[in-house]
């Protein structure tokens, strides 16, 4: 069987731990450490991610000494270890001997060495000193006990627009395009008199006096995403042609310069990074909806949430520390939706650096305190949850979410800024969530059968072939929700010609001729069934002039009497189309008909505000987001199994309280 995160769960169960740095601590606390994670319930730490500078102090020397010992006390402690190639920040030897590997940025600034990720993708020199590094780390230690898996680089997200780019700019257009033609034609070049009569005129979009060409800077976000990704690889392909251990590195949720879906393929274990911030009301949501794609990238198999924190960050303006009982509600939260690991940055807090005032599972004041208390009593509860790791999480919902249509829906110079794909997400996401229905997310090129409802919030670039599959999926009986600004443009980024969205128009029953953002509210009225309007609901920013083509109105705007939300029924299925930004209320009211239309339905009937529920193999996780005691109805008999406690017909949460259940029959 390929190696996954099967391979590290198997004999540990759930994944705990966090990024462990003993490089910033003198030996004698090292043992300490030790000594702490057996008591904590510590299976993974995460070693050697910003190493590289104690690897390899200069050009060519090596110190694995301490690294050696390292390795050999966790394993001594029965802790595994997940040991990181350290290129995610080179020491500043490299950048003072060749300042060539030095990231440029739009306005041709070099962005020098004293922080981190200061190094370019497309650098021979990087390149080539990153591997020999990475060569010389798994020669070493491939077969250490204490090795489970590997970590390839830390959040990748390093661009540079350097003349080095530029030439690898160059080279992976002529890949793509093949001829001058082709990519002229591709950017539409006859506009503004940008033609390219050679190769060697292309460069990555520099700081300009307007508006760059938005199909080249369409590329440039695709060939950023690539270059990373073939550095990953290498250092990848290293570690596998020496050690059959799997390979991960950390994404980072919604991260727009990377496309997760390109990536997502190319690694053993899925991992993500991700750190909430508490003054966001949706938070829990934002989070439940981060889980999902990482989830669904793994393809909907268990992943593994590799950092998190155990209270403040310390990178935002104001950071919020975490009450009591959030540190192990993110956890299980994370653990619901199909996490096999959970784990922290970092393990012991930094006494100095950049983070030094970012939390920790041991904080400055030691171990004798509440938040290494609490960190302690998870750890141990999890290894009742063992049996957890490698079930699956099962839905009959997606959302559809592209990284190259988002990139493209955000280009300067369109109708309104105030579109946000990712807010638009979330907005369609919310109401799903407060009912218990578990959602994947998914592009419109993936294979759908197996969900009876899609919801496209945003998809604004969509081929003609995936228009096809779409409509094929209706007319099949599937129920399809689409929602403004989408279907608009190629994957060139060009613009379909007629009635918008126009590969959608026939399963949607409806076209449009126009955008007309508004500034501010606006009200929608409800169309009943003899066509008057009825009660409404508010929208913002967003209106577009559509008509319907067979489809049925569903609501107008109060200001043109226009349509403003259509359904159609077309073969065996049904397509909506919402063509502005209802409010909460509004979606919430629209998602009621959709879940109805699809025949579907949350994990249980109702639940109060603030509880989410989600089924992960025949367990019920119920999680209380709120600051009150809540009482969560369900039918039948059921065992919390992390408390024992025998329940009937509902069961009590404490603030931020959490019950893992097992239903009976009649449940």
């Amino acid at each position: 069987m390929k190696p996954g995160l099967h391979t590290v769960t198997d004999g540990r169960g759930l994944l705990f731990g966090g990024d462990y740095n003993p490089e910033q601590w003198p030996e004698h606390v090292w043992e300490e450490d030790a000594a702490l994670m057996r008591a904590a319930g510590v299976n993974l730490v995460t070693v050697g991610v910003f190493s590289w500078g104690r690897l390899e102090p200069a050009p060519g020397e090596r110190d694995f000494a301490w690294l050696d010992r390292v390795l050999d006390l966790m394993h001594g402690a029965g802790v595994a270890v997940d040991l990181a190639t350290p290129t995610a920040s080179p020491p500043p030897w490299m950048g003072h001997r060749w300042p060539e590997t030095l990231p440029v940025d739009e306005s041709g600034t070099t962005l020098w060495y004293g922080a981190r990720n200061q190094w370019c993708p497309s650098s021979p020199v990087y390149r080539a000193r990153s591997l020999e590094i990475v060569t010389d780390l798994v020669e070493r230690y491939a077969d250490h006990p204490a090795v489970a898996m590997w970590h390839v680089g830390n959040e990748y997200g390093q661009v540079c627009h350097c003349d080095l780019t530029a030439a690898n700019f160059r080279r992976w257009l002529t890949a793509r395009y093949r001829t001058l033609d082709e990519l002229n034609t591709a950017w539409g070049t006859t506009f503004w008199s940008q033609h390219y009569s050679d190769w060697a005129e292309i460069l990555p979009p520099r700081t300009a006096p307007y508006i760059v060409n938005p199909s080249q800077r369409l590329d440039w976000a695709r060939f950023c995403s690539d270059a990373l990704l073939d550095q990953f690889k290498a250092e990848r392909d290293l570690l596998r042609a020496r050690s059959d251990k799997p390979v991960t590195t950390n994404y980072m949720g919604l991260f727009k310069p990377v496309d997760y879906w390109s990536w997502a393929p190319e690694q053993d274990i899925i991992s993500n990074d991700w750190y909430p911030d508490l003054a966001d009301p949706r938070f829990p949501a934002r989070a439940a909806l981060t889980h999902d794609l990482m989830r669904s990238l793994a393809g909907r198999k268990p992943w593994m949430l590799m950092e998190q924190s155990t209270g403040a960050v310390n990178w935002r303006p104001h950071n919020l520390p975490k009450p009591a009982g959030q540190l192990r509600l993110e956890s299980l939260q994370a653990v619901a939706r199909g996490a096999d690991g959970v784990c922290y940055f970092q393990w012991r807090q930094s006494a100095f650096g950049a983070e030094r005032f970012h939390s920790a599972m041991v904080p400055l004041a030691g171990p004798d305190t509440t938040a290494h208390e609490e960190v302690r009593a998870h750890g141990l509860e999890l290894q009742q949850l063992s049996a957890v790791a490698g079930t699956e999480v099962r839905a009959d919902v997606a959302l559809l979410h592209d990284w190259n249509s988002w990139w493209a829906a955000e280009e300067r110079a369109r109708p309104s800024d105030r579109l946000s794909v990712v807010e638009q997400l979330t907005d369609y996401y919310y109401p799903l969530w407060q009912r218990g229905v578990t959602v994947d997310l998914a592009r419109a090129s993936s294979e759908l059968l197996a969900y009876q409802l899609v919801i496209a919030p945003s998809l604004f670039v969509l081929s003609d072939e995936d228009a096809a599959a779409l409509t094929a999926w209706v007319r099949a009986g599937g129920v399809l929700v689409v929602g403004p600004f989408s279907g608009l443009a190629d994957p060139r980024g060009h613009l379909h010609t007629g009635r918008f969205p126009a590969p959608l128009r026939e399963v949607l029953g409806m076209s449009g001729e126009a955008w007309r953002p508004v500034d501010g509210d606006l009200s929608c009225s409800w169309r009943d069934e003899t066509g008057f309007n009825t009660s409404g609901f508010r929208a913002r920013d967003w209106t577009e002039t559509i008509r319907a083509e067979g489809a049925e109105v569903i609501a107008t705007f109060d200001d043109s009497h226009s349509p403003a939300v259509t359904r159609h029924e077309f073969g065996a299925g049904v397509a909506w189309y919402i063509a502005t930004l209802p409010d909460a209320d509004g979606l919430s009211a629209l998602t009621t008909r959709f879940l109805k239309d699809a025949g579907v339905e949350g994990v249980l009937h109702s639940l109060p505000p603030n509880v989410e529920a989600v089924r992960r193999g025949d367990l019920l996780f119920l999680l209380n987001h709120g600051d009150g005691t809540v009482s969560v109805p369900f039918d039948g008999d059921a065992v919390d199994v992390l408390t024992g406690t025998p329940l009937h017909d509902g069961a009590q949460l404490a603030p931020r309280g959490v019950a893992i259940l097992r239903q009976h029959s009649g449940a």
